[in-house]
């Protein structure tokens, strides 16, 4: 590539992994689970899994600096089209949660927005499992259809919103820490060094799906490697600057938590109401009434609009629209008059359809649902990292086919191992994250969360494995009349 062409900064690569990683709800989320011990977390985590994380995937951008095709191409190169197939439906099928969760985040956010006294979230929280699942199916049968019209200004909307979560999230840490200096008291009592250092225990062990979760996805700033200046400089030092941010963030916002938020009586609904009650917090301590949380509600109620219409179609698109019809049947590829990838919209709504109304069958109140469908998603979504690993360790198994600008480490040996540590770690968390905690070991809910959390994954995948065989007969078929007509 020209060095015309090779115009990013560390700085921006820095930023745009940040926007892209990080967001507010990962501090809420992961102290509605930690406590304070959350702080203890985040320094392992980071410098344990997201650091070696980001530089992995600098390297993987640089080796394949001419792929469109993301982590399923790095699998393709550097193992088989098998794999490579089905780490592309792997990164599509995890987002089948994720578009059964997103209906319900919609409605709480638009609840605050209307309401940010919290009096209609609370009624919302209230509601009969089966009846909220219900009128969340609705909604996302509605924004299927239309993400079938192509609506580009909900993008404007989400952008725009993403922005504005970003500066709501530098505000509540900075508000939050500040906030002890107005009120004349910190909300945890009795902070000590004690109060940060986690037990090493199986509760434990079963929060880390939701770390992991929190700092994945950022192979999405892969493909700018290569347009960057001196990339075997600049890459990684913008690496190591978004872990540091992301470290900084995750430890302060933190902090800030345990300032405006009892860490030893946290909240049974934090992680359903949490980043409102926050701002809902803040706004009374710094006596600006409701206006934090009307700006952060409205903010989050067009992101999470935005997030479902394209996040039912992008994922859809980047795996059919150039489908190897060796794994895929070319049915699922029909598209309509106005492009429109009708088949696959009708198994996308299938699928997402069974896991809206599946976990209102055996889960007995509202908040339990969002928390459960929650942890769900981070046992699921965080499977897409392991193709991750799997491909750099492929590309050190290989190194001297592949020429790359950017090397994380010189050792393909101790490059591989690492690999090897973020693979298992991963699979690990995914697997712990799978007990729940908040109720009773082994009664009837219990054994329903884990079966849902096991049984989720096995399925989704499952179904991928199924399709190379349908094509093989569809493939067998179109040739057989083929064969006929001529």
């Amino acid at each position: 590539m020209s060095d015309q062409n090779r115009n990013l900064t560390w700085r921006n690569i820095a930023l745009m992994g940040f926007v892209m990683v990080w967001g507010f709800g990962n501090v809420v989320l992961n102290f509605a689970t930690q406590g304070l011990t959350v702080v203890f977390s985040w320094v392992l985590m980071i410098g344990l899994y997201f650091v070696p994380y980001t530089l992995m995937v600098g390297e993987l951008g640089s080796a394949f600096k001419d792929s469109q095709g993301g982590v399923s191409a790095w699998i393709k190169s550097t193992t088989t089209p098998m794999l490579a197939f089905m780490a592309g439906w792997t990164y599509w099928v995890v987002h089948i949660p994720y578009l059964a969760q997103k209906p319900l985040g919609l409605m709480i956010a638009l609840s605050w927005a209307i309401n940010p006294s919290g009096e209609l979230a609370i009624t919302l929280k209230e509601l009969n499992p089966m009846l909220l699942q219900s009128i969340v199916l609705v909604i996302f049968l509605v924004f299927l259809y239309v993400s079938t019209k192509g609506v580009k200004t909900l993008k404007v909307i989400g952008n725009i919103a993403g922005t504005s979560m970003f500066v709501m999230s530098l505000l509540f840490i900075v508000l939050g820490l500040a906030a002890p200096a107005i009120t004349g008291k910190v909300a945890t009592p009795n902070i000590t060094m004690n109060s940060f250092i986690p037990k090493f225990d199986f509760n434990y062990l079963t929060t880390l799906a939701m770390l992991v979760f929190a700092v994945g996805g950022c192979e999405k700033i892969a493909p700018y490697v290569n347009n960057t200046k001196d990339p075997s400089k600049n890459f990684p030092k913008g690496m190591l600057v978004l872990a540091g941010m992301v470290a900084v963030c995750a430890l302060l916002g933190s902090v800030a938590m345990g300032m405006i938020f009892n860490a030893n009586e946290i909240p049974e609904d934090l992680m359903m109401n949490g980043a409102y009650y926050a701002f809902q917090l803040l706004g009374e301590h710094f006596g600006l009434g409701s206006i934090f949380v009307i700006i952060y509600a409205l903010a989050n109620t067009a992101a999470q609009l935005s997030a479902l219409v394209f996040s039912i179609d992008a994922p859809l698109r980047v795996l059919l629209s150039e489908a190897d019809s060796n794994f895929i049947p070319k049915s699922l590829s029909k598209t309509n008059k106005n492009g429109v990838l009708v088949n696959g919209y009708i198994m996308t709504a299938i699928l997402v359809s069974i896991l809206i109304i599946v976990p209102a069958l055996g889960i007995g109140n509202t908040n339990e649902l969002f928390i459960t469908l929650t942890k769900l998603n981070a046992v699921v979504m965080p499977m897409r990292y392991l193709w991750v690993f799997l491909a750099y360790m492929g590309l050190k198994k290989a190194s001297s086919k592949f020429k790359t600008d950017y090397k994380f480490v010189k050792s393909d040996k101790a490059g591989f191992i690492i690999g090897l540590w973020c693979f298992v770690f991963t699979a690990f968390a995914c697997i712990m994250g799978m007990f729940p905690t908040d109720v009773a070991a082994f009664s009837s809910e219990w054994m329903f969360k884990v079966a849902l959390n096991l049984l989720t994954p096995i399925v989704l995948v499952g179904i991928g494995l199924i399709l190379p065989a349908m094509a093989k007969k569809s493939n067998a078929k179109e040739k057989s009349q083929t064969t006929i007509q001529q």
